[in-house]
């Protein structure tokens, strides 16, 4: 029985040093193809993507109630994940300022023409009635409202920087795992070779020094 544990437990040890090392070796291809990925794009923030220089450009549109970005990215490559989430962040706050500090929902699909009954109008502008709507001169269609589609583009941008940064953090977590699991699958095999399957008596010795006394109190009627 006891060279059947040992056996286990050097097969249990080997299991877990190999997922430790898949583990690392697939999150340090993670955030590999992260970098890889964001470095083709050739992004490079902006000379406005700091803390004072945004706050200034948020005060005079006019933001209020606006969550303003603290990291600093200006006419720096983004090229990992955490520099994405940065630029992403920067990026809602130009959308707002073209917008007016609307977002999608508040803005009317098209552009309404100058006598558009005031209840018609969508909060942020535009309309979401045709009938209200200017009428593009190339295609006869109701025109689509340009603040609106400014904010549909920032945010399928933000989402796929966003992305890459849970990416990135998801990468790190499997190579912390994978240390973890590494590290546990040594010890154990530390303790499988060390003779600890071989010798039970000193493990069972150990854990009775540590069971708690019963008190004479609680200690059971020798006469029941």
């Amino acid at each position: 029985m006891r060279k059947g544990l040992e056996i286990g437990g050097i097969i249990a040890a080997l299991v877990l040093v190999v997922f430790g090392i898949i583990s690392i070796v697939l999150g340090i291809d993670g955030r590999d193809t992260v970098t890889t990925s964001l470095e083709r794009e050739n992004i490079v923030g902006t000379p406005d993507m700091t803390a004072d220089a945004i706050a200034g450009e948020a005060k005079e549109a006019g933001l209020k109630n606006v969550d303003l970005p603290s990291c600093d990215v200006a006419e720096q490559p983004i090229d990992s994940g955490s520099r994405a989430r940065c630029f992403a962040s920067y990026m809602r706050i130009h959308a707002l300022e073209a917008t007016g500090g609307y977002t999608y929902a508040e803005m009317g699909r098209y552009e309404a023409k100058p006598n558009t009954p005031k209840s018609e109008l969508a909060a942020g502008g535009g309309t979401e009635e045709e009938k209200f709507a200017v009428v593009d001169p190339e295609t006869g269609e109701p025109a689509e409202n340009g603040a609106r589609n400014v904010w549909v583009t920032e945010t399928a941008l933000a989402t796929a920087l966003n992305t890459s940064y849970m990416a990135d953090r998801l990468s790190a977590f499997g190579i912390v795992i994978g240390v973890a699991l590494l590290l546990t699958g040594i010890g154990f095999g530390v303790l499988v070779m060390g003779g600890a399957v071989n010798n039970p008596d000193t493990v069972l010795r150990f854990l009775r020094s540590h069971k708690p006394h019963l008190s004479h109190r609680d200690a059971p009627d020798a006469d029941a």
